[in-house]
């Protein structure tokens, strides 16, 4: 038996679900989804500059389990824009943190 999965702790919701491709309609296109998690990481990671052991804190999770996530949300994010896929965010384990 698996042991369950710990919930993230994001600060909010994203802002926008869906990034795609400019003028070319999003049911053409196949996606990519990101959970709300991954997003995460890669805010904290790439746009915030934390560490990952800082970052992995901020979301109470590990630092193994914090690399996982950001490498699978860049791989992700790297097929859609190589590919030219629409990304969608949604899913995953995650809380809102309490301020």
């Amino acid at each position: 038996m698996t042991r369950p999965r710990k919930p993230r702790t994001v600060r909010r919701k994203p802002g926008a679900t869906y990034f795609k491709p400019r003028a070319v309609p999003l049911s053409t296109l196949k996606e990519v989804t990101i959970s709300v998690g991954e997003l995460e990481a890669i805010h904290l990671s790439d746009a915030e500059g934390k560490d990952q052991k800082e970052a992995a804190e901020e979301m109470n999770i590990s630092q193994p389990t914090f690399s996982r996530l950001l490498a699978s949300a860049r791989k992700k994010a790297a097929e859609a824009l190589y590919k030219g896929k629409a990304i969608k965010v949604e899913g995953g384990e995650y809380k809102l943190k309490e301020d």
